[in-house]
């Protein structure tokens, strides 16, 4: 039986390898994320995107080279022309607001590689309960299956 599939968004990527917080909300993402990440990433197939390798990319060189060095050995899901045409229109059908163009393309990307899950902490565009039935009814309208989109706390549980 194969692993379920996780598409790693950025935003966990930074959670796991930035310093330590010390505002108590991304304190306790982090350590759920380096839970998610050390105790539960082997039981899935997990990818990204060179999206997330362009985001990780980004900010302080050293922080950078962190993000890069975690995604490393992780394999690359292909942003193609579907992929790109789903994620104008996440925004173009009003799934998602005009300024997180990025984030359709993560949903896309997962949804075009009928990944089982989309792992993020970003809950104001991706994990937004708000979003969902929007972001699942482009993408069915599409012909493709939405991932489920979740936090690395909701996917802790077997």
């Amino acid at each position: 039986m194969s692993k379920p599939k996780v598409y790693i968004e950025t935003s966990v990527i930074s959670y796991l390898t930035a310093r330590p917080s010390n505002d108590l909300r991304t304190a306790a993402n982090q350590v759920a994320t380096t839970d998610w990440w050390d105790g539960r990433r082997n039981q899935f197939e997990v990818f990204v995107s060179s999206f997330v390798v362009a985001e990780a990319s980004k900010g302080h060189p050293e922080a950078a080279t962190r993000r890069l060095d975690a995604i490393a050995r992780i394999p690359k899901l292909e942003a193609t022309e579907e992929v790109r045409a789903l994620g104008l229109a996440l925004v173009a059908e009003g799934a998602l607001p005009s300024q997180a163009e990025i984030d359709a393309y993560h949903i896309a990307i997962a949804a075009v590689n009928a990944v089982d899950y989309l792992l993020t902490w970003n809950c104001s565009h991706i994990a937004n309960a708000s979003l969902r039935s929007k972001i699942e009814t482009v993408c069915r309208s599409h012909g493709v299956e939405p991932p489920i989109i979740c936090t690395p706390t909701e996917l802790m549980e077997d």
